[in-house]
């Protein structure tokens, strides 16, 4: 069997008692370890679980599957995810890869930040598509994850932004045996780069005489380790998240749309500063 197994946003014990038996009785248990992060290392996972984990990178998952899914037809495999094995179509890949071999799978679901941005206090059923902002190189700068925030929002929509990971550069170590692969540490993106990102964008829209659904003014919210201890969260216009402070990864934001008053009053619960929240915010309330 191969299972594949969430494990939540925060650290070892988020993994549910199934999911912890499971990992218990495997004979191998893969860790993915590229399309999020936990508040705690590989170590506190292993003396946690009571298992050795191996890292499966980018390259094994994409490239090297059939290493994971080798003997699991004759022997119980386990694939774990941060948050829930669905949230990156990887792991569909996955899936449909060892269907194809004829080995049965099983799914242990976890909390992920698709349902855990619930906390900011916007309802979970009215948001929008969710978009993925991506960072920005010299030469590469695409807008159109703000058209789908537009369009979200022309909906009265919230929309929920994952911030870009920027894979670790590989390069060849000739000084090392057999040119091992080296890495370079990952990038995060903030709130603050995201938010420049879109005032840019609104900047541009402007300068092509278009006067743009989102400003500057538009309430969002910063939300920063979901569902660690040092969880944060800020609530304020897009520009004030271009400034505010909410530490190392991971982040999200969401940009809101129209919002129920109830989710005004818990948003001013997190808000940056109140006076000129309100001047903004009761523009868009139903």
């Amino acid at each position: 069997m191969l299972y594949l197994v969430g494990l939540g946003l925060g650290d070892a014990k988020d993994i549910t008692v199934k999911g912890l038996e499971v990992v218990r009785q495997c004979r191998r248990v893969y860790l993915e370890a590229y399309t999020s992060v936990l508040a705690v290392g590989r170590e506190a996972l292993e003396e946690f679980y009571g298992k050795e984990l191996i890292l499966a990178d980018r390259e094994t998952v994409e490239q090297e599957a059939d290493s994971i899914l080798k003997d699991a037809d004759v022997c119980d495999v386990a694939f774990l995810v941060v948050g829930d094995p669905f949230g990156a179509t990887t792991h569909s890949d996955l899936v449909l890869r060892a269907v194809n071999l004829g080995i049965p799978y099983r799914v242990i679901h976890n909390a992920s930040i698709m349902n855990a941005v619930g906390c900011c206090g916007l309802q979970l059923y009215k948001f929008g598509e969710t978009v993925s902002i991506v960072f920005w190189t010299d030469t590469w700068k695409p807008e159109s994850f703000f058209d789908k925030i537009k369009k979200n929002r022309q909906n009265g929509m919230h929309t929920l932004c994952l911030l870009g990971k920027q894979q670790p550069f590989q390069f060849l170590s000739y000084h090392l045996p057999q040119g091992r692969k080296i890495y370079e540490p990952p990038r995060y993106m903030s709130v603050n780069q995201a938010a420049e990102q879109l005032l840019a964008v609104i900047q541009n829209r402007r300068l092509q005489g278009e006067e743009p659904e989102i400003t500057e003014n538009t309430i969002c919210v910063g939300l920063a380790r979901v569902g660690a201890p040092d969880q944060k969260i800020a609530s304020g216009t897009l520009y004030q998240m271009s400034t505010v402070e909410l530490g190392g990864p991971l982040h999200s934001m969401i940009v809101t749309g129209t919002m129920h008053p109830l989710e005004l009053e818990m948003l001013k619960l997190f808000s940056v500063d109140s006076s000129k929240f309100e001047n903004n915010a009761f523009q868009r309330t139903t």
